[in-house]
């Protein structure tokens, strides 16, 4: 009922974009609070960004004024924009979906993102 995929991940060089796309299904942004995680080896699952459902932004230190999150609810597709891509930028990258006021959480299965020379 409820999927996340992920894809658009990819080997890039540093400083260079990568647009992730997240498609949901089951999914409806006006009541779910979205956002994007990602782990590295040997590291755990770190937030980066969120969308809540009204719309609002936020993102980690790490990635703030690199990183853009957006939604295309006509699409039912969640996007974050990387730019000025770095090393230590290279990780899994998963999406995430949380409905309002409940406790479940949804996951997609990742994609990699490489930044490498």
């Amino acid at each position: 009922q409820v999927q996340l995929v992920e894809s658009g991940g990819g080997l890039v060089q540093p400083g260079g974009s990568l647009r992730l796309s997240c498609a949901t299904s089951g999914i409806i942004f006006s009541i779910n609070t979205m956002g994007w995680y990602r782990q590295a080896p040997g590291k755990q699952r770190e937030w980066i960004a969120t969308l809540t459902s009204r719309g609002a932004t936020d993102y980690s230190n790490s990635v703030k004024g690199r990183f853009t999150i957006s939604r295309d609810t006509a699409e039912n597709t969640m996007y974050l924009q990387m730019n000025s891509l770095k090393a230590e930028d290279t990780a899994v990258y998963y999406c995430n979906s949380r409905r309002v006021g409940q406790a479940d959480q949804y996951w997609g299965q990742g994609t990699q993102v490489t930044v490498s020379s």
